[in-house]
C-alpha cells in the first residue's frame, strides 16, 4: 500500500513531535517540565458550565444527531454573541458549527479551490493551515515574514503575489505564532483587495475573545458576505478545546456548499459541544471578559519579565497567549534549538520553522497555558542557557 506523496512531504504534527522529546523523561522536582509548547487556557471552564453540561447528558436526546450546520437556536445564539462582540453579525443561515476552526478551515478550502490553486499565507503561518494545502494539492504562496512589523501583512505585498490561481487571501488575527494583531483599517484595505480581484478574505479569528476591542469592522459591509470568510473557534473563549467547538461563516450560499462536504466529514458538531457552546454564548460574557484581562495581565507579565531578563534571546513580537522569539545560537535551526531547550532546560516550545519556510531562527512561546507564578522560573531558564 502506497500513501500519497503530498501527505507525506508534509512536516510531522508540531506539538505531538516536541511532546514526544520528553515523553519518557522523569523531571526532578526541583526543576519540573515547563509547557509552552501547546496555546490552551491554564483554567477550566466555570462550574457552572460543567454542571449545566453533565445534566444535559440525562437526556437521551442529546445523543443523536442535530442537523448538519447546528442546532437552529445555538446557531442564533451564537450569532447574538457576534452581535455584542462585533456590534453587527450573520445570519443563522450564514453559519455552520464545526469541530474546532480546523475543520472549518477546511470546508473553506475545500469549496473555495481545486488542486493546483493558490492561496496567499502570510508568514509565520499557523501550521495547520500549509499542513492542510498541501494535503489537498492546494499551493500556499508565501507572503515574507517582517519582523520589523511583527509579521504584519503588507497590502502591496500581498497584491504582487496574487495570480489567475489564487482562490483566498489567508490570514490569523490574533496571529498565532506572534499574537500580533491586523488593524482594523488594515483588514479593510485587504478585504478590498479581495474585493477587487474577487477572490476571499479569509480570516482565523480563533483568539478573537482576547482582544478588548471589537477586532473589525467587515460584519458592517453590505456586500460582505461575497468575498469574506471567518473561521472561528471558540474553544479558547470558554476553555472547551477538547470539546471542539468552532464555526464557518461565510455567505449563505457558500454554507449550502459546505454542508456537502461536512455530511460526507462528519455530519455535524457533537451535542455536547453545541450545550455547552450555547451555554457560554447565554451567560459567560463577563467570565470570559475577565479571563481577557488575565490573559493581558499575564502578556505584560510575561513580556515584562523576558525583557528585564538579562539573557540572549530576542522578543521579536507578543500578543494574546504567544510570544515569537529569536534564539541566539545561529549555528542551530529552530528544531534544533527548540530540542536544546528540552534537554538542557526542561522548558518545551515550537521551532519557528513549523509555521513556515525561512523561519528557522525563531521559537514560538505559548505562555497563556501556564500560571502567572510560573512565568519568572520559565524565564529563567532562558537565562541559564547563556552560559550554554
Amino acid at each position: 500500500m502506497q500513501i500519497a506523496e503530498q501527505i507525506q512531504q508534509i512536516q510531522a504534527p508540531p506539538i505531538t513531535e516536541v511532546k514526544s522529546w520528553v515523553a519518557d523523561r522523569c523531571f526532578p522536582p526541583d526543576k519540573p517540565l515547563i509547557d509552552l509548547c501547546q496555546a490552551i487556557p491554564s483554567y477550566p471552564p466555570p462550574t457552572e458550565l460543567i454542571e449545566h453540561l453533565q445534566q444535559s447528558l440525562h437526556d437521551p436526546m442529546n445523543f443523536k444527531y442535530s442537523p448538519d450546520e447546528g442546532l437552529p437556536e445555538v446557531r442564533q445564539t451564537v450569532c447574538d454573541w457576534y452581535q455584542r462582540r462585533y456590534s453587527a453579525a450573520p445570519s443563522p443561515a450564514q453559519l455552520c458549527l464545526t469541530i474546532g476552526a480546523s475543520q472549518a478551515f477546511w470546508l473553506a478550502m475545500i469549496c473555495l479551490c481545486r488542486p493546483g490553486d493558490e492561496v496567499i499565507v502570510q508568514l509565520p503561518a499557523y501550521f495547520d493551515h500549509p499542513m492542510g494545502l498541501q494535503a489537498l494539492g492546494i499551493k500556499p504562496v508565501y507572503a515574507p515574514f517582517d519582523p520589523q512589523n511583527a509579521g504584519l501583512p503588507n497590502l502591496p505585498t500581498i497584491a504582487a503575489l496574487l495570480t489567475p490561481r489564487t482562490r483566498a487571501i489567508l490570514l490569523v488575527t490574533p496571529s498565532n505564532p506572534t499574537g500580533a494583531v491586523i488593524p482594523a483599517d488594515q483588514l479593510t484595505e485587504l478585504f478590498g483587495l479581495a474585493q477587487s480581484r474577487d477572490i476571499a478574505l479569509v480570516l482565523d479569528e480563533t483568539y478573537n475573545a482576547f482582544i478588548e476591542y471589537p477586532p473589525h469592522q467587515l460584519f458592517h459591509r453590505a456586500g460582505w458576505p461575497d468575498n469574506f470568510i471567518q473561521i472561528a473557534s471558540f474553544g479558547k473563549t470558554f476553555a472547551l478545546t477538547g470539546l471542539r467547538c468552532g464555526a464557518l461563516v461565510a455567505a449563505e450560499k457558500f454554507i449550502q456548499q459546505a454542508l456537502k462536504v461536512q455530511d460526507s466529514m462528519v455530519v455535524c458538531q457533537p451535542k455536547p459541544a453545541q450545550i455547552a457552546l450555547k451555554y457560554g454564548c447565554l451567560n459567560l460574557d463577563e467570565w470570559v471578559a475577565e479571563n481577557t484581562r488575565v490573559m493581558r495581565k499575564r502578556h505584560d507579565h510575561f513580556v515584562g519579565k523576558f525583557c528585564s531578563t538579562e539573557n540572549s534571546f530576542e522578543l521579536t513580537a507578543s500578543g494574546s497567549f504567544f510570544a515569537w522569539i529569536r534564539h541566539p545560537w545561529a549555528n542551530l535551526s529552530g528544531r534544533q534549538a527548540a530540542r536544546k531547550l528540552a534537554d538542557e532546560a526542561n522548558l518545551i516550545c515550537l521551532p519557528g520553522e513549523a509555521f513556515g519556510p525561512g523561519l528557522e531562527p525563531y521559537l514560538r512561546l505559548a505562555f497563556g497555558n501556564i500560571e502567572s507564578e510560573q512565568i519568572p522560573t520559565a524565564i529563567a531558564r532562558f537565562g541559564d542557557l547563556n552560559q550554554r
